[in-house]
């Protein structure tokens, strides 16, 4: 073809990234970009960050300005200036100046659509007060650290990824914060037995939480936004952060005919095109073949977006030669303070909504050789498809090491691996990196024993009735960290005291991290107990009343 005119609307990951590729591709192309706002480029997974203090230095957030887009890579960067309607029959670009209303028309050969999602603000009384803010861009940022100089308390609503790391910034600038979060835990991404260590992470550093409650309103009283929640309780505070989710961009995709995903996405395949005839869309207002559980996902990251960019502008020169698009399976990771917690792939939530079979196991294992200075513990799920042992997901939390388990298992994911290829994973190993047996690699054997009827039941500390509750720790570590109800019986000495432990009734054993209890169970198992291994251990269950 011809050296085409490419048009994109929208900048940052996924419209910056497919300029910047296509200008690899050709010197002769005009790219065009057209951006809304007069930032065109910037890291906005950095903004918490910037609030917070951690980084110092604005600028070092905008990435590309105007003026280095066009010295560097000769594209036509328009700020200040927003697409209002696409012609595809035309091909052609109406566009409105932000500054005068002024109208101009742009044709294209090749459109690409990356105006990304706006945070949601739901139609709530009192929603517009001026102390009630979003963060999505430099701007918003910039409102909100203008208030916070004279705000004592912050109440965050919604406790996901980014409302966490809004939280644990807040604390750092000596504000009182409250995070309300509707659903009855935080990070409703994860399994809700993976979050109670944020939980009291964010309750010893002072949050306080409000969980299982929503938002009815709010109303102005002496120029703070007051908070009224669905309970009936009334949160004062001086400032509101909205963190409850994001709404794709997709308004002019939809006038200009583009088909739209349930949640309003564009729909795109896997070289981001949409059903329109010369028109791509990338970043968060599409949803993409999803590659773990079929049918279409909308991931909104910034990985996928810079991807996805790459992926259109690949297609534009090279059509279907171009590498395609292998989708998302959403990996991410929050840092809490001194906790990291992560997901990569599919939770029990969603693959129920999605009707899946699937087996899950929890497991403890040491960051590094436990023998080690250093060595913490990490918590890891993982969940895969019973038929095939396909690893379908993974979840961890912990305070070291969590990020190169997560990344070792998205590739598992990516790369169809199974439980069977957790167990010979092989990882770097040296005292103070690894174990000779990585957590990852406990968790293929956990996994693998399940499978094949070598491990027994396992059960959470909360759930527990009727059961004895024998703790296989020495007495020290029980004397530390005591389990109520549960009977002391060290594991080297099971065997032999056999005799005090009831054979009628079920049996419950329980160590610090899960390990040590299991061996135990398979001890009391092949002597005929109906015997149990608390999951999780007792570091990571909040003990039950005695």
């Amino acid at each position: 073809m011809k050296a085409p005119r490419i048009v994109i609307i929208g900048g940052v990951a996924g419209g910056a990234s497919a300029a910047a590729r296509a200008r690899r591709h050709s010197e002769e192309a005009e790219i065009i970009v057209v951006e809304r706002g007069p930032d065109v480029s910037f890291a906005n997974c950095g903004l918490p960050y910037h609030i917070g203090g951690e980084i110092e230095d604005r600028s070092e957030l905008a990435l590309q300005t105007p003026e280095s887009l066009r010295s560097l890579l000769n594209l036509d960067v328009r700020t200040l200036s927003e697409a209002i309607e696409i012609d595809p029959a035309r091909q052609e670009v109406t566009l409105r100046s932000v500054r005068d209303g002024s109208l101009s028309h742009v044709g294209y050969d090749r459109l690409i659509l990356s105006p990304g999602a706006s945070p949601l603000r739901p139609p709530l009384p009192g929603i517009n007060h001026p102390s009630i803010l979003t963060l999505r861009n430099l701007h918003d940022m910039d409102r909100i650290m203008e208030k916070l100089d004279s705000a004592q308390s912050v109440a965050i609503i919604g406790a996901g990824f980014i409302g966490l790391e809004m939280a644990e910034q807040l604390v750092h600038l000596g504000k009182k914060v409250s995070l309300v979060e509707l659903q009855p835990q935080v990070l409703p991404q994860l399994d809700a037995e993976m979050v109670q260590a944020l939980e009291r992470e964010l309750s010893e550093h002072g949050i306080e939480l409000i969980l299982g409650d929503g938002i009815d309103g709010f109303e102005d009283r002496q120029g703070r936004p007051i908070a009224h929640l669905k309970s009936g309780r009334e949160l004062v505070t001086d400032l509101v952060v909205l963190s409850i989710g994001v709404r794709p961009e997709s308004q002019l995709a939809q006038q200009a005919g583009l088909e739209l995903g349930p949640r309003g996405h564009i729909r795109v395949d896997a070289y981001q095109r949409t059903n329109v005839a010369h028109v791509y869309a990338v970043g968060d207002v599409c949803e993409s073949p999803d590659p773990l559980l079929g049918g279409h996902v909308a991931i909104a990251l910034g990985g996928p977006a810079n991807r996805q960019g790459r992926t259109a502008a690949d297609h534009i020169f090279l059509g279907d030669q171009a590498l395609p698009y292998r989708g998302s399976i959403g990996t991410s990771i929050v840092r809490l303070f001194d906790q990291t917690a992560g997901i990569a792939g599919a939770s029990e939530r969603r693959l129920q909504m999605a009707d899946l079979p699937y087996r899950t196991v929890t497991v403890n294992g040491p960051s590094h050789a436990s023998y080690f200075p250093g060595a913490s513990t990490i918590t890891l799920k993982i969940l895969w498809d019973p038929s095939d042992g396909r690893v379908l997901g993974a979840q961890a939390i912990g305070r070291d090491g969590v990020d190169k388990r997560l990344d070792v298992l998205a590739t598992a994911i990516h790369g169809h691996l199974t439980i069977d290829d957790l167990v010979h994973l092989e990882f770097a190993y040296a005292p103070p990196f690894s174990s000779a047996k990585d957590v990852v690699n406990i968790a293929g054997f956990a996994a693998t024993n399940i499978r094949d009827g070598m491990l027994v039941p396992v059960a959470h500390l909360e759930e527990v009735r009727d059961a004895q509750i024998i703790d296989v720790r020495p007495p020290a570590a029980v004397e530390k960290l005591p389990v109520p109800g549960a009977r002391n019986i060290p594991l080297p000495t099971l065997r032999a005291r056999l005799s005090e432990i009831d054979r009628d009734r079920p049996v419950c054993t329980i160590c610090q991290m899960g390990k040590t209890s299991y061996f135990a169970a398979r001890i009391l198992a092949n002597h005929g107990y109906d015997a149990r291994s608390i999951l999780g251990g007792a570091h990571h269950q909040a003990p039950r009343s005695a």
